[in-house]
């Protein structure tokens, strides 16, 4: 079977791992900091803050920013529920803004219609690893003094327009990555925020363990070495140093990841060009995705096939899919809790109608990628 994402192990990486339990320290050691600092020289941002995974990594940087529980921030649906939760779990109520039909990130244009007087917050996502049209966001946050949170769950490695990586925060207050096993790296579990503020920074780190700290310059008090003070309500989000291990050596191939992410999406797009009821991707001019999804649009109704029944068909053939996303103002949750209903952002919901994630993950082998592209033109040409 091959899976729509894996995660790529090597020697290398199983060598850090035990290094790591061969040593003094399995959490809160030396390869946390050295982890975090090399996500800062990848991604240009100034501070980096690991965390146990990027949901945890979202709390916080929400949480960080005490906006009150009066506030309101905006968000895609077409996300995973992270993005969203995480203004729930701090009381700030979820808005959503439409898709751009095109490339499936946050509409900016439509993020503009839905700022009020209490919204705070923005939260676009790089779905798939493809940069939002961050300047007009940021333009948007400027105009109505708001603060930006990126989830770059899938785009680590992943460049705006203007050749700088995601994760520098030139556009945003905080950048949250994820390391799950189907991430462009891994850590197992695990996630980060980066900044370039010292005083989120700060915030970061009290947050991420207990809220408490043993920062001089932020103590009340200090009448000895053991002495830590609980500032905040926090909470236990810290990443081991063997998921760090892990971290740092996958961090080393993350060239070759994007290198092979690319080549693969290069002979998709190839072979799929011209297919009547199959829709390829598009990435920007300039813009660089490291693409930690191959999401294609398929029109099942046309092709007179259901979605379930294509992938069906696929999996019969050894190909395993997924779909990404069910929009997050369908779910039960958010409709009982907030009013959302069926037909409130209409592109993001025809997008979900024919999604379909075809297998992406640099350990495919050349033979692989023809067996997907031989199974999707029987199945869906």
């Amino acid at each position: 079977m091959i899976g729509y994402g894996h995660q790529y192990i090597d020697d290398a990486d199983i060598e850090a791992v035990v290094s790591v339990l061969k040593s003094d320290f399995l959490t809160q050691g030396p390869f946390v900091t050295k982890f975090e600092q090399e996500i800062c020289k990848i991604t240009g941002a100034k501070y980096c803050v690991s965390v146990s995974n990027a949901t945890a990594g979202l709390h916080i940087a929400v949480a960080a920013l005490g906006l009150g529980y009066d506030a309101e921030g905006i968000t895609t649906p077409n996300t995973f529920l992270a993005s969203s939760n995480s203004m729930v779990y701090n009381h700030v109520k979820p808005v959503f803004a439409d898709i751009n039909p095109v490339s499936y990130n946050i509409d900016p244009a439509d993020v503009e219609k839905h700022v009020t007087e209490k919204t705070k917050l923005l939260i676009p996502v790089h779905f798939a690893g493809l940069p939002c049209e961050m300047d007009k966001i940021s333009a948007i946050a400027q105009k109505h003094n708001l603060r930006i949170i990126e989830d770059a769950a899938h785009a680590i490695g992943s460049q705006y327009a203007d050749g700088s990586y995601v994760g520098n925060c030139k556009y945003s207050d905080m950048t949250v990555f994820s390391f799950h096993p189907v991430k462009t790296i891994t850590t197992g579990e695990g996630g980060a925020v980066t900044t370039n503020d010292e005083a989120l920074c700060q915030k970061l780190l009290m947050l991420r363990s207990h809220g408490t700290t043993k920062n001089e310059n932020l103590l009340t008090k200090n009448p000895g070495p053991w002495y830590y003070e609980m500032q905040a309500l926090g909470f236990n989000y810290r990443m081991t140093d063997m998921q760090a291990a892990l971290g740092y050596s996958q961090l080393q191939k993350l060239d070759f990841f994007k290198k092979r992410r690319r080549e693969i999406v290069a002979a998709y797009n190839k072979a799929f060009a011209g297919m009547q009821h199959l829709k390829t991707p598009v990435e920007p001019e300039n813009v660089s995705s490291c693409f930690h999804l191959y999401a294609v649009q398929i029109d099942f109704s046309a092709l007179g096939k259901s979605r379930t029944r294509v992938m069906q068909e696929l999996r019969n053939k050894g190909i395993g899919t997924q779909v990404h996303y069910i929009p997050v103002h369908t779910q039960p949750f958010y409709k009982n809790t907030f009013g959302y209903k069926d037909g409130d952002y209409p592109v993001a919901e025809k997008y979900y109608e024919q999604e379909l994630s075809l297998p992406l993950y640099p350990g495919m082998s050349d033979e692989d990628v023809e067996n997907v592209i031989k199974a999707v033109k029987e199945i869906v040409g």
